[in-house]
């Protein structure tokens, strides 16, 4: 697997652990992140990317799934943290991939540099 994709795997395992600290009251005051809803991920990409309205509606299902599934996964207490972040990122890694069925050449180019850049930050 790329670097760029490990980074962006990283960036979802952040805010997923976020939202698991706050849960879990470990952040008490101090400013938190929760995880993006599927609509507001799917507005970003958009922008983006600018993706077609064929392309929204056929990705729109997947990141709602992650969005789903990565919610599950954080209440899911019978799991350590680490089996936790493990399955976190096998279900970032199937959307990556699903996402990217639909992208044209350009979008996945453009994808690929957008997370360059979030990296460089």
């Amino acid at each position: 697997m790329n670097r760029t994709r490990l980074f962006a795997i990283g960036i979802m395992l952040t805010f997923a652990l976020a939202m698991l600290a706050h849960q879990n009251g470990a952040v008490q005051g101090a400013h938190h992140h929760a995880m993006p809803s599927a609509e507001d991920h799917l507005k970003t990409l958009s922008g983006k990317l600018n993706l077609t309205t064929d392309q929204q509606t056929k990705i729109r299902p997947v990141l709602q799934e992650l969005h789903s599934s990565a919610q599950k996964l954080m209440q899911d207490q019978s799991l350590s943290q680490e089996d936790r972040r493990a399955e976190h990122k096998a279900l970032v890694e199937t959307a990556d991939k699903k996402v990217r069925e639909v992208l044209n050449d350009d979008q996945k180019k453009r994808l690929d540099e957008l997370e360059h850049e979030s990296h460089m930050k």
